[in-house]
């Protein structure tokens, strides 16, 4: 307080202002942050990107212009431009977007009494966790616990003291995978390296872990074509952007299960109330397949989706969606027969059965449907978040309503 009071208005004006375009970039998102930085000073954007995570700071320079971008580098930090840059090299969602610099990086030979010095002077610029060790090609070597330099003799040499191998993340994976295999080690604090060990910088779990969780958070709006980029604060206008290509495309999907029941518009004519059961037949599998979609995406996300579980996994969602198919099978069928019998309808016996035979097929294939098209759309290179629900219900729908449908036509007519 007493530096703010001796301190040039302006100086407090910039802080304040620093910690306002911080909080819209934190809640808005870089898209918002890019459009309100845009105007500010080149300076005091530089100062509050700094001090927001690395991923949301490398997104918002890179939506400026060359020339805006060029201008708020020249006022960062050495260091945590050369980050920055280095950052944008990998692509979202990676770990390399999440790095920050590392101060405390140290050689193999030099003494614990020098090392103890530079730190000295290091943690009154920035929070340092753990010293790194690296040889003079800048591999990753070693890592340095504090207590251990507490209780090592001066003279000793850092390759005496250090932890050899250390446990590293790689810049170029997915934060999900990392995140997965990070779980259960709970550091405050990972380096990061490229292919060839070469130090990068730094994640700090607690990165790791708000961007994990974010993913997680963006996956419901991803299944049903909402961008991970969008929040409250999105215009109306870049909203509609996002959402009007997805909606488009589950219109055409939804032409397509219209098609398979104008296929049989004659049966629904002759056995008007199969319109009724329609929906619920397209409805309960739709849940089924979306319940094993959720079960799948999970094991993606937490790395329990192994290749050699693939066919365990698919055959466990078979034996379930028959299970679930019996059981709803049964009631619905009930159901058909009381309604049809209301209706004085002599093929109420066979409806039923046409009922209870749709479900148990439906929630069959839906199963397998919910736990393939993720793990398909993965293989294709495309994120299996996005847009599975909108090809699991096109085939849920296809299958529950042609189904019922096809059967009705086989067995009542």
């Amino acid at each position: 307080m007493a530096e703010q009071a001796n301190a040039p208005n302006g100086a407090v004006e910039d802080a304040e202002r620093i910690k306002e375009l911080r909080q819209i970039a934190t809640i808005g998102g870089h898209l918002e942050a890019a459009r309100t930085f845009d105007d500010e000073n080149d300076a005091t954007v530089a100062a509050a990107l700094e001090g927001l995570p690395p991923a949301l700071s490398v997104a918002t320079l890179w939506e400026f212009s060359d020339e805006k971008r060029q201008q708020v580098l020249r006022f960062a930090p050495p260091l945590q431009r050369e980050q920055w840059i280095r950052n944008h090299a990998y692509p979202s969602g990676s770990v390399g977007r999440l790095m920050e610099c590392t101060h405390a990086v140290f050689y193999p030979n030099e003494t614990v009494s020098a090392v103890v010095e530079r730190l000295r002077e290091l943690v009154r610029k920035a929070l340092i966790t753990y010293g790194y060790v690296v040889d003079f090609d800048g591999h990753l070597v070693g890592v340095l616990i504090f207590r251990e330099l507490l209780f090592a003799q001066g003279d000793q040499l850092i390759r005496d003291v250090m932890i050899p191998n250390p446990y590293s993340l790689h810049a170029s994976s997915d934060v999900m995978d990392s995140m997965a295999k990070a779980v259960r080690r709970h550091y405050p604090e990972y380096p990061v390296v490229d292919d060839a060990g070469l130090l990068l910088g730094i994640v700090r779990g607690q990165t790791l872990f708000e961007q994990h969780a974010f993913e997680l958070s963006a996956q419901a709006g991803q299944m049903v074509g909402v961008e991970s980029d969008e929040r409250l604060t999105t215009s109306w206008l870049r909203s509609l952007r996002f959402r009007q290509p997805w909606l488009q495309l589950n219109l055409l999907t939804a032409f397509a299960a219209g098609a398979v029941v104008a296929m049989f518009q004659d049966t629904i004519d002759q056995v008007v109330l199969l319109a009724a059961f329609l929906p619920v037949v397209a409805g309960q599998s739709g849940n089924t397949g979306c319940q094993a979609l959720a079960v799948t995406l999970r094991g993606m996300t937490l790395g329990e989706l192994t290749p050699e579980r693939s066919l365990t996994i698919t055959l466990k969602e078979l034996v379930v969606g028959l299970l679930n198919g019996t059981l709803v099978g049964l009631t619905a069928a009930g159901g058909m027969y009381i309604y049809a019998s209301e209706q004085n309808n002599p093929a109420a016996l066979n409806l039923a059965g046409v009922v209870f035979l749709t479900l148990v097929v439906a929630c069959m294939v839906s199963g397998v449907s919910g736990t393939l098209v993720p793990r398909i759309l993965r293989r294709l290179g495309t994120d299996p978040a996005t847009a599975s629900s909108i090809f699991l219900t096109t085939a849920t729908d296809i299958v529950s309503m042609g189904t019922l449908l096809l059967l009705a036509t086989m067995i009542v007519l």
